[in-house]
């Protein structure tokens, strides 16, 4: 399976979004904001950054950093219920 990492594209005008689907899936199109969300693969990211911030259409060029963040979460507000109620079951 491939990895894939979305790209922020923020454009001067919307009709111009559509001619980006050539460099990747269109996932998103942010009317009141102007920016397209654009998902390809994780190898080809360089070169579509950078041909797509040739176009003259696009103001700004952001890559997503959601696969290089943490998502493994330490519930510790659980935790520390689980060990209360243990506490109330011993009597203490």
């Amino acid at each position: 399976m491939q990895e894939r990492q979305g790209l922020i594209v923020y454009v001067y005008q919307l009709k111009h979004a559509k001619s980006l689907r050539k460099f990747g899936h269109v996932h998103y199109i942010s009317r009141k904001l102007k920016y397209v969300v654009l998902y390809c693969n994780r190898e080809e990211i360089p070169y579509i950054k950078n041909k797509i911030q040739r176009l003259p259409f696009v103001k700004d060029v952001v890559e997503s950093y959601l696969p290089f963040v943490k998502n493994e979460f330490e519930n510790e507000k659980f935790k520390k219920d689980q060990e209360q109620e243990y506490d109330y079951r011993i009597g203490l």
